[in-house]
């Protein structure tokens, strides 16, 4: 898994890509967005909150400081940190 430390900027947006259903979990930043792989099903925000726990442990901080902004249902997502 990427070390994102260096993003966790107070008041930072986060533009995020989510792919559900993956072999294995995974955190990569490429270019200025952050794609992540999870195991869980895109479906009653299973996916969604996987995603906000390792984007938490990448980034260093607690999974409490994220706020999802846009795209509960959609794989391109908007965290900002709190």
């Amino acid at each position: 898994m990427s070390d994102l430390s260096h993003l966790a900027q107070p008041g930072a947006s986060l533009a995020v890509r989510v792919t559900p259903n993956a072999r294995r979990i995974g955190v990569a930043q490429v270019e200025d967005q952050i794609r992540i792989a999870v195991t869980e099903p895109p479906e009653d925000g299973r996916a969604t909150e996987a995603a906000r726990v390792l984007l938490a442990k990448a980034l260093g901080v607690a999974k409490t400081r994220l706020t999802l902004v846009r795209g509960a249902t959609s794989r391109d997502k908007l965290f900002r940190l709190d």
